[in-house]
């Protein structure tokens, strides 16, 4: 994906969705950005930042998109607005060897729910 330049506009849109960081910062890497943009930013912001994003920038922010950012509903959109309907699968976070929530049956499972209450006398 290109980079999106630092100016003023894009500097204060940055400050806004990515209130955490300083904007030279959140824009230097501008997948994470859109990311970012994709769920937080308002209409006008991103009626701004498509004036630096093409349409295959867009779809490459899509594909590399780091999970966790993007909320279920602003990747259904924005890949229906890509052209992508249905969408693909949502990125998923990994931890060690774990991917995805089918590895954490653990957590569901009856064995780990104390299902006789206990009382204290």
């Amino acid at each position: 994906m290109k980079p999106i330049p630092l100016n003023e506009e894009t500097s204060a849109i940055a400050a806004q969705i990515i209130w955490f960081e300083p904007p030279s910062e959140a824009l230097a890497d501008p997948t994470r950005f859109m990311a970012y943009a994709m769920t937080y930013a308002m209409h006008e912001e991103m009626r701004v930042l498509r004036r630096y994003v093409s349409d295959d920038d867009f779809r490459e922010a899509l594909d590399r998109a780091p999970p966790g950012i993007i909320d279920a509903r602003s990747w259904a959109y924005w890949n229906s607005k890509m052209g992508r309907y249905p969408p693909p699968p949502m990125p998923l976070r990994q931890f060690g060897g774990a991917v995805g929530p089918e590895k954490l049956d653990f957590a569901q499972s009856d064995e780990n729910v104390n299902s006789t209450p206990v009382r204290n006398p």
